[in-house]
């Protein structure tokens, strides 16, 4: 990108200021073009109408004191439009870090489009403690497509008394999590893993130990089965996978017990802290919102799951985009996993099952059941018209 689109937050300041200076000289020509047309109606008006009793002496004072009336009243706006010019407050210089950061790496388009946010991400001082702004400035700017971030010259602000007790990490993934592994921002809601809904993931000793190792219904894809799929179809070993939206990363602790494959998560840390908690069970987290490419090479994954982030609160152009991203990171006869993708009845047959169909990938495994989804009015047994959508399917 050129320069003058890589300092897109101070043009567009400059532009504001430049707005309001024509917008000013505008409104002063107008109003100097009015008192002039008074003073050509009022000298019209005199030169026409017929004497007056006065004396011609005192007509022509009338006259001088007229014109001075204009004139005062000309100053007097030029002088309140000065003064209003004067009295707003220039806008604050962009932060120093931003100027060198934009010269050195161009700023992404999205990033500049949040221009009071990504001011405040950057004003801090270099060579210092970072401040303390991962959930009120990073996510923010990642959610509104700001992916990604610029670099900072500061020190990671994570605290001293708890990386030393980074030494007591359990060594197997299933075991409970020490509170001691996660910063916990000041102010939140909760500080410790048992705080947590267990449905969230942070539950690793009973509920996510359980998962991916027993199929409760045709929707669930076991490890085992996968792993016997992808024999099957002789898609070859699964080595690489990226997990999309995968929470704790209870998928990658799994795969790499059970076929020491290496399984990245993409993670948000959307009021819980994920990847922390991946990190601390020893799998890898992708800090990355859903809207951005996956930050991996072409050909490259033998699997990429689709966790229960992706599903229909996802628009439809974005989410057709996310499954040819997949494809661009599997290698050929790699699979897609959609999990437990959930959708009403009707837009599964007219949206999406169409959408997975044009990828042209051959079926492994589709299932598809009712979402059973009671409400404090809705009768006993009652069903939402939504289902669920399990699908395993292979890339050419």
């Amino acid at each position: 990108m050129a320069d003058s689109h890589l300092d897109g937050v101070p043009a567009m300041r400059k532009t504001t200021v430049s707005s309001s200076s024509s917008l000013n000289i505008a409104f002063l020509l107008s109003m100097v073009a009015t008192n002039l047309l008074s003073l050509y109606h009022l000298s019209t008006r005199a030169s026409t109408a017929p004497p007056l009793l006065l004396p011609a002496a005192h007509q022509a004072q009338a006259q001088d004191e007229q014109l001075l009336r204009q004139l005062t009243a000309i100053r007097a706006t030029v002088s309140q439009l000065n003064h209003l010019r004067s009295s707003t407050p220039p806008p604050p210089p962009p932060p120093p870090e931003l100027l060198l950061y934009s010269r050195l790496a161009p700023l992404a388009s999205a990033c500049s489009a949040h221009p009071d946010l990504l001011h405040r991400f950057m004003s801090y001082t270099p060579f210092s403690p970072c401040p303390d702004d991962a959930l009120s400035l990073a996510e923010p700017l990642l959610l509104r497509g700001c992916h990604p971030l610029p670099r900072r010259r500061c020190f990671s602000s994570s605290s001293i008394s708890s990386s030393h007790n980074l030494n007591n990490l359990p060594t197997d993934p299933f075991s409970p999590l020490p509170d001691s592994a996660v910063r916990w921002p000041p102010g939140a809601k909760c500080t410790s893993f048992s705080c947590l809904p267990p449905s969230l993931g942070f539950d690793l000793a009973r509920t996510e130990a359980a998962r991916f190792l027993r199929a409760e219904g045709p929707l669930d894809l076991t490890v085992p089965q996968l792993l016997r799929l992808a024999s099957l179809s002789r898609a070859g070993p699964i080595r690489l996978g990226l997990d999309v939206g995968g929470g704790t990363g209870t998928l990658a602790a799994r795969l790499k017990r059970a076929a020491n494959a290496t399984v990245l998560t993409t993670t948000m840390n959307l009021g819980a802290p994920y990847s922390e908690a991946a990190a601390a069970r020893g799998v890898v987290p992708l800090h990355a919102p859903l809207q951005q490419r996956f930050p991996v090479g072409d050909a490259t994954m033998d699997l990429v799951r689709a966790g229960h982030a992706v599903n229909r609160w996802i628009p439809e152009a974005a989410l057709e985009f996310l499954w040819y991203d997949a494809d661009r990171v599997l290698r050929p006869r790699g699979l897609l996993w959609v999990d437990h993708f959930w959708c009403p009845r009707p837009d599964l047959a007219a949206v999406y099952q169409p959408m997975l169909r044009r990828l042209g990938y051959k079926t492994l495994k589709w299932a598809v059941a009712d979402k059973t989804t009671p409400t404090p009015t809705a009768p006993p047994g009652a069903k939402h018209d939504h289902v669920y959508l399990t699908a395993l399917l292979q890339k050419p």
